[in-house]
Order: C-alpha cells, then structure tokens, then sequence
C-alpha cells in the first residue's frame, strides 16, 4: 500500500493493467453479481432527483424494478446499492445498445439532461473503496469478467490508475491524483 493523503492505494492499482474491452465482455459488470452497484449515502438524493430524466432511457424491466424497490435499495449485508431486475442480476439503471449494456444514468449525463455521471463505484470499477472514518482504503477488485480487460490493459501497457484517472479526480480531486502520481513515479 502506499498512503496519499488520507488514502491507502494498493499496490496492485499501480502494477497491474486495465482497459475495458466492453466489444468482448458487452458491459457484464452491470449484469452479472450478487446484488446491485455500492452506493454513498450522499448519492441517494441524486438518485431519486435523476430518475426523472434517466427513465427514459431505461428498460421496461429496469423501471418496474424501481418502481417496486425505490431508486436505492439496501442488500443482504446492509449495504446501499442500486436495485436489481430479476433478483439480484441485473441493475435496474442499464440500458442496451447493440448488445453492450450501458448506464441510463451516463446516457442522460452525456445528452446534458442531468449534471451527475453515475455512482462513483460504477465509475471506479474495478477499484473498490473501503471507508473508515478517518481514511479510505482503494483495491483492486478482480472478476473473471474482466479477463479481456486485463489482456487489453497490458497490450496497451496502461495501470489501473491510470484508466481511471477521471473517476479518481472525481472522488478525491486533481491535487490528490498529481499527489498519486508523484508517488508512483517514486517507485
């Protein structure tokens, strides 16, 4: 682990390669699981002020489900997540385009309707955060979904902070992450 501010990053972050391959595992992500995307308790009210927006973008699947369960749910294990469509696949947020599934959420962000991408744990993966009260903790989560992201990420020769620089200037800002790279650079 090396420590940036008030944040643990796993050395895996830095030595390990990813690029989402979405031609070759079609957003599996999004699909596939135990239970929907973690969600920050400051992202509940942004849920149910997007959702609005986001619905029509949204399958029919995706909009009963939230209809039935709310724009959050919590899980098994007590944590806040997005509500599923049949059980515990599917998050009631995806939509399809030509067989990939993408986020209603982002679709709205892109077209300007709405000012918020998506929960940053979407944005994140296949970072993980881990929150204390006085510091974060960031892993790398490893799914055999991603196994083409993996092969891609070292074709290209791209870490996993790297790829996901965007998201982590989102959640900690852009000192934070000059501070990351200086360290890794340090290496």
């Amino acid at each position: 682990m090396i420590e940036v501010g008030t944040v643990l990053v796993s050395e895996e972050l830095i030595n390990e390669e990813f690029v989402c391959n979405l031609g070759k595992c079609h957003g599996a992500c999004c699909v596939e699981g135990d239970a929907g995307a973690p969600l920050q308790r400051d992202e509940l009210a942004m849920l149910d002020s997007v959702y609005p927006k986001v619905k029509r973008y949204m399958t029919e699947k995706g909009i009963a489900a939230i209809e039935e369960q709310g724009t959050h749910v919590v899980d098994m294990e007590g944590d806040l997540t997005t509500p599923c469509v049949d059980g515990n696949k599917e998050c009631a947020y995806v939509t399809w385009e030509n067989g990939i599934t993408k986020c209603a959420i982002e679709k709205a962000y892109e077209r300007g309707e709405i000012n918020w991408k998506k929960p940053i744990s979407c944005h994140l993966y296949p970072i993980r955060t881990t929150t204390y009260p006085e510091f974060d903790v960031l892993h790398y989560d490893r799914w055999h979904i991603c196994h083409s992201a993996c092969s891609l990420g070292r074709e290209l020769k791209v870490p996993v902070y790297a790829f996901l620089k965007e998201p982590l200037i989102r959640k900690y800002g852009q000192k934070w992450y000059d501070e990351l790279e200086e360290s890794v650079s340090m290496l």
